[in-house]
């Protein structure tokens, strides 16, 4: 079954989602932050989770939906954390509006994903709820350590990768195992399920690390090298000061950390370091890591191949991306 299918329906029911009306300050922002488009692929993950099991999809619309209203909920208080400009393309909330605004708008959001929710029937309801409520505290504790590790002087590879895997990669795992419990698959198959998010969850935050550095900025949607002119700790750049001998590291020194006056020239160098130490390969190599281990856990969940099509398809096509 083609993914275009699974992204109608929710295409069809995001336009019904209502979330409310007055003070409009209040809403609008909500509706214009949902309709900034995207990919959509905590929900459409949920959806090839249960489709894994069942035929009828419709009681799953809206509880998927759930999964993207807080998906959408993080992007507008991060943003306002990072004091991004632009989200999409477009005016991020708090500086089309104010940050009060973001902040507001924001907290109805994880409201109304709790509301989408309800849905659920009741023998799974106690148990997604608090299996929600996990996942969203976990969202909330990755971001904290992302912003710890700016002004921390050492953060190593593995506090890196359980970072990412906290802010990005729960939340997709947790879609997948809403959508199978959904469709009535087995607590040990929803279980397969959401490590198959998780791990992919973790090769797409890692793939996003490498575009950074080596993607072809005209599609990439974003400047590429963003991540070295901020200083960001990717596991690029800590597998490159791990790995660095003395003379690469006194490079690394005088670039990390330090005012960029020259962007270009200061990409140019910490990215001349990263080639002489094969970092590109070595990150390619941990992204096939995670993808296979999530295929492994895909092979043992109790669904007829043709039905698992679909999942794999889009796993594929999120580690074949350019942008």
């Amino acid at each position: 079954m083609d993914l275009s299918y699974f992204s109608n329906q929710l295409s069809a029911g995001l336009a019904q989602l209502h979330y409310g009306e007055q003070p409009a300050a209040l809403y609008e922002p909500i509706r214009y932050i949902m309709g900034l488009g995207g990919k959509r692929i905590r929900p459409l993950l949920t959806l090839l989770g249960a489709h894994l099991f069942t035929d009828d999809l419709s009681p799953v619309i809206k509880p998927a939906l759930a999964t993207e209203v807080f998906h959408n909920f993080t992007l507008l208080h991060d943003d306002l954390m990072d004091q991004a400009p632009l989200r999409r393309g477009h005016a991020t909330v708090h500086e089309k509006w104010n940050p009060n605004v973001a902040i507001l708008s924001g907290d109805v959001m994880l409201v109304r994903a709790y509301e989408l929710l309800l849905d659920v029937p009741p023998p799974l309801l106690a148990h997604v709820l608090r299996r929600f409520s996990q996942t969203a505290a976990e969202v909330c504790e990755g971001q904290q350590w992302d912003m710890n590790f700016e002004t921390e002087a050492q953060v190593s590879i593995e506090q890196y990768l359980d970072m990412i895997r906290l802010k990005t990669a729960v939340l997709l795992g947790f879609a997948l195992e809403l959508g199978a419990l959904l469709g009535g698959a087995s607590r040990a198959d929803a279980d397969h399920l959401r490590q198959f998010g998780t791990d992919i969850g973790l090769a797409f935050q890692l793939r996003d690390d490498l575009l950074d550095v080596y993607g072809d900025a005209a599609t990439f949607g974003k400047r590429v090298g963003g991540d070295i002119v901020s200083d960001k700790k990717t596991f690029l750049l800590l597998t490159a000061q791990a790995q660095a001998n003395a003379t690469q590291q006194a490079i690394l020194a005088r670039h990390i950390g330090q005012p960029a006056l020259d962007a270009e020239a200061k990409v140019q160098a910490v990215r001349a370091i990263y080639d002489e130490l094969e970092i590109r390969p070595q990150t390619e190599a941990l992204i096939n890591d995670y993808f296979q281990d999530a295929l492994h856990h895909l092979e043992r969940v109790a669904a007829p191949e043709t039905r698992k099509e679909p999942l794999r398809r889009l796993a594929l096509q999120l580690m074949e991306r350019e942008q």
